[in-house]
């Protein structure tokens, strides 16, 4: 498979990284020679020095014989111009990045579905997205969906008082009689490790599990957790992810939206209906705490700055606020998470990237999710007739030991399966796999 990229920005940095061991063909684009050359020193890219814009660009990179052409420069129309003429000349699909979130309106993304343009990402709208669903499920560090919930991957962590610490699970197999969960993975440190019966939990360890609807009760019952609720959230920035995810929050929640530059703050207050925009510098602890920071159910850290993300989210897990979101964009502090008490760390750049990189999974992919901090993916499958799935029981597929079949939706009801299960044509997988493993799962698929 032929991958343009456009953009040696953090977004197409990240794609490409995903990709490399894909044994794809990736073009990456950009007038920047120190991006360009940051990039091929990690990961093996073609490197084009030039504007995507350039027709000469395009046609040195040969885009009549591309499959998908992702664009994901940091200028919204350079990436819709790119994508149209890629489309033109031959490109099999194209994505566009997009930072104007009227675009992403169904009317609109005809309109650029009919000009060539296959998908469009918006990352705000993405990162937005991601920030309520981890308010709605405020025990989590993490949670994804299947199937309208008939299964659900989650993260959380594990305290003193959990059952499991220092278990195997073989060892704590008596907690789960029914087989209605299973925990899949754990995030150590900067470490993911998949779990075996002889895995040993440990306190503070972040255990991914899988669960049907009825049992995510027990489970966080013996992670040593209690369901609370989120009324009042404390949102710090005036971002485009901070005003959008205020929007989305403030008709079911009590938003209090803090913002330090005074012009940008009245330009807030028009937009917002129900929510409190404050004017203030979000680094003045004493101001924050004025104004009820230690009443929070939930702390949004969102400015541009990571640092102050991080610091200002640990003030507030230290005013006892029960659940902590930060935004970073430096990648390297995604895994900082669990070692510093921050509930959950979020980069819209890695979640974009996640998001379009489902556009190059083979075998037949429902869907895709990527878990914060950790190097693996989430995918679930529809299994073909005659796949290699289908052939044997789990235990005999020889499945790589990086990667888990997870769950099952069989006829609308999900369960989840284990060593004597045996797929059929139909079905829908859900697989937990290490990132440099998914190639090899997708042929288990095909």
């Amino acid at each position: 498979m032929k991958i343009i990229i456009t953009g040696a920005g953090a977004v197409g940095y990240h794609i490409a990284k995903l990709m490399a061991s894909e044994a794809q063909d990736i073009y990456l684009i950009d007038k920047n020679k120190d991006r360009l050359s940051y990039v091929q020193s990690h990961i093996d890219v073609y490197a084009i020095h030039g504007d995507a814009k350039s027709i000469s660009i395009l046609e040195e990179a040969k885009i009549e014989s591309c499959d998908l052409l992702i664009a994901v420069t940091a200028s919204e129309e350079t990436n819709l111009l790119v994508s149209i003429l890629a489309k033109k000349f031959g490109a099999k699909r194209t994505i566009a990045r997009i930072n104007n979130l009227e675009l992403n309106e169904e009317q609109n993304i005809k309109l650029f579905n009919s000009l060539g343009i296959d998908a469009l990402i918006s990352p705000v709208k993405l990162a937005a997205e991601e920030i309520i669903r981890l308010v709605k499920n405020s025990v989590f560090t993490d949670d994804h969906e299947f199937e309208d919930g008939k299964l659900t991957v989650f993260g959380i962590s594990i305290d003193d008082s959990s059952p499991l610490k220092n278990k195997t699970i073989s060892e704590s197999a008596y907690l789960n009689p029914d087989l209605s969960f299973k925990p899949i993975a754990l995030h150590r440190r900067e470490d993911t490790i998949i779990v075996r019966s002889e895995t040993k939990i440990m306190e503070n360890d972040i255990v991914y599990f899988i669960s049907n609807d009825e049992s995510t009760d027990h489970v966080i019952e013996i992670c040593g957790k209690k369901r609370f609720d989120i009324k009042d959230i404390m949102i710090l920035g005036g971002s485009s992810i901070g005003i959008l995810a205020a929007q989305m929050l403030e008709d079911n929640y009590n938003v209090t939206l803090i913002e330090k530059n005074k012009s940008v703050c009245e330009e807030i207050a028009g937009k917002l209906k129900n929510t409190l925009v404050l004017n203030i510098d979000g680094r003045d602890v004493r101001a924050i705490e004025e104004e009820g920071l230690g009443n929070m159910d939930a702390f949004i850290a969102v400015t541009g700055d990571s640092e102050s993300n991080i610091m200002s989210s640990l003030v507030a897990k230290n005013h006892d606020v029960q659940k902590t979101i930060a935004r970073v964009e430096n990648i390297d502090y995604i895994h900082l998470s669990q070692n510093i008490g921050i509930d959950t760390l979020i980069n819209k750049k890695i979640i974009a990237a996640s998001n379009i990189f489902k556009y190059v999974r083979k075998g037949q992919v429902e869907a895709i999710a990527s878990l914060h901090g950790v190097d693996a993916e989430i995918i679930e499958f529809i299994v073909k007739p005659e796949s290699k799935v289908t052939k044997k029981r789990i235990r005999d597929l020889k499945f790589p030991k990086t990667a888990n079949i997870s769950g099952v939706v069989r006829n609308n009801v999900g369960f989840i399966p284990f060593g004597e299960f045996q797929l059929e044509a139909g079905d829908r997988a859900v697989v937990f796999a290490l990132t440099e493993s998914v190639n090899q799962i997708e042929k288990f698929f095909q």
